[in-house]
């Protein structure tokens, strides 16, 4: 599961360009700095590698994995 923090997002896309399983791309909204932040386009796609929040200089965005309990 990825979790975007729009507000703190410059807009950089470098969590698009690291994401390895495509689920992130650049929203056609603006957030309260005037940019476009990323958006979750294929969030079951997400593998929790969190290479997305490793990558973010501003910390906007992060990549978990949810387990199943049985």
């Amino acid at each position: 599961m990825v979790t975007i923090n729009p507000d703190m997002c410059k807009g950089c896309g470098i969590c698009i360009r690291f994401c390895p399983a495509g689920v992130l791309e650049f929203s056609d909204e603006f957030n309260s700095k005037g940019y476009h932040p990323p958006r979750a386009v294929r969030p079951e796609a997400c593998t929790g590698c969190d290479l997305c929040g490793i990558y973010c200089p501003d910390f906007a965005i992060f990549g978990i994995l949810l387990k199943t309990v049985a």
